[in-house]
């Protein structure tokens, strides 16, 4: 009896090998070889190389790189402290998951049309070294190792932690370009002397930084103050030190438009740092927080004012307050994430 015949396998020029071979997650320029076509040095892997649930968690999966900066402008920095909260605690991970969140984050931001990662050379840098418990030998570490960035003229954009690190961003931050212009948005000044007959937790920052002359206040704005308060001195307090406040009430009547035009009439040339405390959004949006207060922004509303604020001379950022914790399906990491690429996008924009 005859049987029929299978035919052997017909092979065509487009058929795929069952196994790719000499792959990376990174090309050439985002692991950081040599520059081509005038393209930055360093940028994010590709997720349509390798996906974005893969791989060790940077921030928008760019390179990892301590040490010798050479050919990059911005640098994510994390300072993994929250010694300084007096209420909830738990910001020394909001590192790690706001890094994890910015998975999501891709290279075109459309809301300025700025092809991020083909202006800006930016990479990870790690995250600062802290003391536990120890405020004061924690802010010597921090402002040490943020010099090292700001020497090599990276622009660093910090993932906090609590806002007491605001005072050695600072520090670091007129040791390299003298006084600075603050931009601040946050439901609390941060203005007080001293809580507990102690001089420095999340709440004295701003105090500190103008008493030590690291800010010029003339030229620094705190936007979106409110919820309860001690007394009507918690918002005299930063006027009378020569820091314009547009509270939160205020911030609302105006709109957004209006209330950026303030901002950068206020900061004028002057070089900047930028400090974004999450419970300036409202806890609706941004629940994970250490004293989250309600009437706050929507995540709209932040980045609507955030991209009107292109121009400006920044020379520092930060994001603090995060407590993963207390947060509802990462929406508060994704949230700051997003306010660092917002970051991003203000640079790319200048270049």
């Amino acid at each position: 009896m005859e049987h029929p015949t299978t035919p052997p396998p017909t092979t065509t020029a487009s058929a795929a090998p069952r196994i790719m071979t000499g792959t990376t997650l990174c090309s050439g320029m985002e692991s950081g070889g040599e520059a081509g076509h005038g393209r930055p040095l360093y940028g994010p892997s590709d997720s349509k190389v390798s996906p974005r649930f893969s791989g060790i968690r940077t921030y928008a999966r760019l390179p990892h790189l301590t040490g010798r900066l050479a050919g990059v402008d911005a640098a994510i920095v994390g300072i993994p402290f929250d010694t300084g909260g007096t209420y909830r605690v738990g910001a020394r991970f909001g590192p790690e998951h706001i890094r994890s969140a910015s998975a999501l984050m891709r290279p075109y931001h459309s809301g300025s049309g700025v092809a991020i990662f083909d202006r800006l050379s930016v990479v990870d840098y790690g995250d600062l070294p802290v003391v536990p418990g120890y405020i004061e030998e924690s802010h010597r570490r921090i402002a040490g190792g943020l010099l090292d960035v700001l020497r090599a003229g990276v622009i660093p954009i910090d993932l906090g932690g609590d806002h007491s690190i605001a005072l050695p961003e600072l520090r670091a931050l007129a040791e390299v370009h003298g006084k600075v212009g603050l931009i601040q948005l946050d439901s609390h000044s941060d203005t007080s002397e001293a809580y507990f007959d102690q001089p420095h937790t999340h709440g004295t920052p701003i105090y500190h930084a103008v008493r030590e002359g690291l800010i010029e206040p003339s030229r620094s704005i705190q936007v979106g103050l409110r919820g309860p308060i001690y007394s009507d001195r918690d918002y005299a307090i930063p006027r009378e030190m020569g820091i314009e406040v547009i509270t939160g009430v205020e911030a609302h009547e105006m709109g957004m438009a209006a209330v950026a035009e303030r901002i950068a009439a206020r900061v004028a040339d002057i070089k900047v740092f930028f400090s974004f405390d999450i419970d300036f959004i409202d806890p609706a949006y941004a629940p994970a927080t250490g004293t989250p207060e309600i009437g706050g922004f929507t995540t709209w509303e932040a980045q609507s004012l955030l991209r009107r604020l292109a121009g400006i001379n920044y020379v520092g950022f930060d994001v603090v307050e995060v407590i993963p914790a207390y947060d509802v399906a990462d929406n508060t990491s994704f949230v700051a994430a997003n306010i660092v690429y917002e970051f991003l996008a203000l640079l790319a924009q200048a270049r």
